[in-house]
């Protein structure tokens, strides 16, 4: 059982932090947040600004609690909800391949499927979750995490979302 805490710790600290610091490269990287922000206004996301700010704090925030196994299947369903997002409105239409120029959409399935089997599987015993004695395991935790992860991209991209017609 010490091999599955310890490959669970690996798993979370390394896709949440590495997710976090995509989140703070939003921020501080670049041309920071204007820089995104018009990204974002370039994909077709309605309040760029706004949006730029809410998927800088969502990979930052889901990330460190990811890491930290802490509320493990929220931290989960942020995680899919900016992954399913990013498939959606920027890489599905390149295709799968990540070496792809403008990069497919392989590594981000893979941060969500990792969230998602992680909140399916639980955080493990070296997790703040379970110093904290919550319980998200199993289908429980593999509901809150794909309903609130998919919910939520569902209805970012249904409220925010208005690609430019293409000629």
């Amino acid at each position: 059982m010490q091999q599955a805490n310890f490959a669970l710790l690996v798993l979370r600290a390394s896709f949440g932090l590495f997710l976090a610091y995509h989140g703070y490269n939003k921020i501080f990287g670049g041309n920071g947040l204007k820089g995104t922000a018009g990204w974002f206004e370039s994909l077709g996301m309605k309040w760029p600004m706004w949006q730029a700010r809410m998927a800088a704090a969502t990979e930052i925030g889901a990330g460190v609690l990811f890491a930290a196994g802490l509320l493990t299947p929220l931290a989960a369903a942020g995680m899919i909800a900016v992954m399913v997002v990013a498939i959606w409105t920027v890489h599905w239409k390149v295709g799968f391949f990540v070496f792809k120029p403008n990069q497919g959409w392989e590594y981000c399935a893979s941060i969500a499927l990792v969230a998602f089997a992680v909140a399916t599987m639980g955080p493990g015993e070296w997790s703040l979750d379970h110093a904290a004695d919550l319980t998200f395991t199993g289908w429980n935790g593999a509901l809150i995490a794909a309903a609130l992860g998919l919910g939520g991209a569902a209805a970012q991209l249904a409220v925010c979302y208005r690609p430019k017609a293409r000629s």
